[in-house]
């Protein structure tokens, strides 16, 4: 299977889970709104959900995936599962240990997640009590990271991609269940939002239990040993993790400033969940398909593969990265009412969610390079190279978050970690070209440009169109008349861009056709 079609298929699951999980915060928004309990239940949910991205969307196996199909390709299938076994024994080892200290230690956490919700008692121990609830998700996660590296490098991306899906529809059943019978107590509906985290997590494990299985991968616990092959995938996995997972350190560092502000880790917990779209279909989905690509090829001594491969994956996210950033800059405040505006979420939420979206959407071309340079680094086992610029990043993060809060309030913090995804893609792809890792080639040079310009037009058109559309957007009481008048909106865009594309010859609709057969 192809790098693209592959990518296509990861992409497509992601898909599915985000328009699910729209629909789960669609639900939230009308249900809890942004006030206490939905801050409280935000920042439970930001522990798992951590986690769930750094493991779940290729941090961990940024270090797991090279050296499991090194065994795979050199040793065979024996070798290979023998290496699991002892990684998966030690992996579930730490992490019992790591959740029972985390649950008895869970105020002090809560306080270093949330160190403003100290001046309100009852939103900090409802917090305690949400994320005590919701904390084993991150074990069941760290399990499913292991066995998706596995499925992985067995060119089977389905199962893994699809996985996140079940968290949605879980949660999903449970605010439906609320409206229903519950709708007035929102504390209650708070603490089985948070039981729904954790069943999802055990539920989403056991289907990749399944499907290892199916793939003829099954693995025993045996007791944790140290072995050089362990202690290898330690050395790439840390700093694997800090460099894969930037993104995410700087929305939690956001999280923590953001406490400071009445509302302000809802706000930005909407305006991560537009942008998390685009970032997830497209720059994680890239990422996760290019690293054992990049690895095999390498393994092979194929450089000139592995060089198209990260060229065609940096063509491909750009062309559906940059119309995206633009659009999410041009027209937020329709995107956000159509989505969230109703119940419990009003219009100065509205525009409080949007400005930080605008400037998430400034950011997000460099979230999704971000996972096109970062494989270079770790299909060559090199993960401390990318974590020291992760610490810059983050450095730039807090410094700059720091600066801008006093001034902008939550904006600043999305402002900060756009910032720092910045400069950590400028990082990454100076130090691939430095050292001859990555070459742009003329077709990627020939055709960036003018997506660029082509993104730039539809951004002009989108405005112009979005002066008529949006107040019609806002003055409608009727949910299929907004959705028809948003829909007009993208799709309206989405002509512009692509027939521009394809007038310059920068990319055409058989291009499309070609990915999607070419096997």
């Amino acid at each position: 299977m192809s790098l693209m079609r592959s990518a296509a298929l990861v992409g497509g699951m992601t898909i599915i889970s985000r328009i699910l999980g729209f629909v789960r915060d669609v639900l939230i928004a009308g249900v809890l709104g942004t006030g206490p309990i939905a801050d409280a239940f935000f920042v439970a949910f930001r522990f798992p959900n951590l986690f769930r991205r750094l493991f779940g969307e290729g941090a961990f196996n940024s270090a797991f995936i090279p050296l499991f199909a090194k065994r795979l390709e050199n040793d065979g299938v024996q070798e290979a599962r023998r290496f699991g076994e002892q990684v998966v024994s030690v992996l579930a080892f730490a992490l019992i240990i790591f959740t029972v200290v985390a649950e008895l230690l869970m105020p002090l956490l809560v306080f270093l997640l949330a160190p403003g919700f100290k001046d309100d008692p009852v939103k900090f121990d409802l917090a305690v009590l949400l994320t005590r609830i919701a904390f084993p998700y991150l074990l069941f996660m760290s399990l499913v990271a292991f066995l998706s590296g596995v499925l992985n490098s067995l060119g089977r991306f389905a199962a893994a991609a699809a996985v996140p899906i079940l968290l949605n529809v879980v949660l999903i059943s449970i605010l439906l269940s609320v409206v229903v019978f519950i709708a007035e107590d929102q504390r209650q509906a708070g603490i089985l939002l948070a039981w729904g985290v954790f069943a999802a997590g055990a539920l989403q494990w056991l289907m990749l239990v399944v499907a290892a299985k199916r793939a003829g991968m099954t693995f025993k616990l045996r007791r944790p040993k140290l072995t050089p092959g362990v202690k290898r995938l330690l050395v790439l996995g840390i700093p694997g993790v800090i460099a894969g997972g930037i993104t995410q350190i700087n929305i939690l560092i956001g999280t923590i400033i953001a406490s400071l502000q009445e509302s302000a880790v809802s706000f930005l917990y909407y305006a991560d969940r537009i942008y998390q779209l685009p970032l997830g279909v497209v720059g994680i989905a890239i990422g996760v398909v290019l690293l054992p690509e990049l690895s095999r090829h390498l393994m092979a001594g194929k450089k000139q593969a592995a060089e198209n491969s990260q060229n065609r994956a940096l063509e491909f996210s750009m062309l559906l990265t940059l119309p995206a950033a633009v659009a999410l800059a041009v027209i937020p405040v329709p995107i956000l009412t159509v989505l969230f505006e109703r119940g419990a979420f009003n219009h100065a939420a509205t525009l409080a969610t949007s400005q930080a979206l605008v400037a998430f959407a400034i950011g997000l071309p460099a979230f999704v390079l971000n996972k096109i340079f970062s494989p270079g680094f770790f299909a060559r086992e090199d993960t401390k190279t990318p974590m020291i610029y992760a610490g810059v990043a983050v450095a730039v993060n807090i410094t700059a978050s720091l600066a801008l809060f006093p001034f902008y309030q939550h904006v600043g913090i999305a402002i900060a970690t756009s910032l720092a995804g910045w400069i950590n893609t400028a990082l990454l792809a100076f130090t691939l070209f430095r050292r001859n890792q990555f070459t742009i080639d003329k077709r990627l040079k020939s055709r960036l440009w003018i997506f660029v310009m082509c993104a730039l037009s539809m951004g002009a058109i989108l405005w112009l169109s979005a002066q008529y559309l949006s107040p019609a957007i806002a003055q409608s009481d009727n949910l299929i008349e907004k959705i028809l008048l948003l829909s007009v909106l993208i799709f309206a865009g989405l002509g512009v861009f692509f027939g521009l594309c394809n007038v310059t010859g920068a990319f055409k609709f058989s291009d499309l056709r070609a990915i999607l057969k070419r096997s």
